[in-house]
């Protein structure tokens, strides 16, 4: 696989969520400029502070003093969580290509570079990693981790072997479509199926450290949040554009049930001359008409919203202008230079 030549490489934004990492701070800003020594075009880092009550922000604010410009620091007033950071920061992101990974060292930053020039070579859309030789407990978090992602992929159809790595490369024009919430941002392919063919997405090993300082924020309860979102995630894929699909259809089978029984009941009631006002079947029957009449009148309801959506939206949203103490970008040739 040969390089891409160092004059045509794309701009690169490296974005970096982080939460209670004091000790990992100082340390990734130096790992990802020693990884992105030999980047042949401009980058900038983009770390995000996630309302850590430690030194985290301090630590950032530091290092981005120590190394110019092209660092640049987002805090949060109070924690809100991994998905709303990393959104954050790609909002922020002003290159052409947008790298994620995680601010604990497990992810090594010298894999973006060659995860560029693979995404460009391979002409994709996403290029994600997976951890080949993961440094992590075995029953607390890769157990977790491989249930959830077979069960993602069986789900969704979009299928990654290693859906809870951070270590992603992006084109620009296509994340910024996507909108993340919640914990969604471990569905981040799947979203980006969306948007794009899922054969623009594609998947390479990538290496994978034992953790050094702090402590994991993520244990087995994760793969209980997973079912749950995976159930918002699967709803979205099938029924996005129409809603109305589903509430429908729930809304019709009820309608059925209770029609067949009330049918029933009438039989019973006007031709064998029985009591029915006495059977559960009767509040059985009135209870799934009822019903039936909620579900239909909300997918009525959601296909509406969902036209009214469509109609009014304008694409995705532009990211203004940087202000002027933030516009900096981290030239090739200043890679040379050493910062005391």
């Amino acid at each position: 696989m040969n390089p891409t030549p160092a004059a045509r490489r794309p701009s690169l934004s490296v974005v970096i969520p982080m939460y209670r990492e004091a000790d990992n701070a100082a340390p990734m800003l130096e790992r990802v400029h020693a990884g992105l020594a030999g980047y042949g075009g401009r980058w900038e880092l983009i770390c995000i502070d996630d309302g850590s009550a430690d030194a985290t922000g301090l630590e950032l604010l530091a290092g981005a003093r120590r190394w110019g410009p092209h660092v640049r620091i987002i805090r949060f007033a109070r924690n809100q969580g991994q998905t709303t950071a990393m959104q954050a920061g790609i909002d922020a992101a002003r290159g052409e290509l947008i790298a994620t990974l995680d601010g604990d060292l497990q992810n090594d930053p010298a894999d973006i570079p060659r995860m560029v020039d693979e995404l460009l070579q391979r002409d994709l859309d996403l290029l994600t990693g997976y951890r080949a030789n993961r440094q992590d407990a075995w029953m607390s978090r890769k157990l977790p981790s491989k249930i959830a992602n077979r069960l993602i992929g069986r789900v969704t159809g979009v299928r990654i072997r290693d859906y809870g790595c951070s270590l992603k490369v992006y084109r620009a024009t296509v994340i910024k479509q996507v909108r993340l919430y919640g914990e969604m941002h471990r569905f981040i392919p799947v979203w980006a199926a969306m948007v794009t063919s899922p054969a623009r997405i594609g998947e390479t090993a990538v290496a994978h450290n034992a953790r050094r300082f702090g402590k994991s924020k993520y244990g087995i309860s994760r793969a209980f949040r997973v079912i749950l979102d995976l159930l918002t995630v699967f709803f979205f894929l099938r029924y996005r554009a129409r809603p109305g699909h589903f509430f429908g259809s729930i809304g019709l089978a009820m309608g059925f049930l209770g029609g067949a029984a009330m049918a029933w009941l009438l039989w019973v009631k006007f031709v064998l001359g029985d009591d029915i006002g006495n059977r559960p079947l009767l509040m059985a029957a009135i209870l799934l008409l009822v019903f039936s009449i909620q579900f239909l009148t909300t997918g009525v309801l959601a296909e509406m919203l969902t036209r009214i959506f469509y109609q009014h939206r304008e694409g995705p949203a532009q990211l203004p202008a940087p202000t002027a103490e933030a516009a900096a970008w981290r030239e090739p040739a200043a890679d040379a230079d050493v910062r005391d």
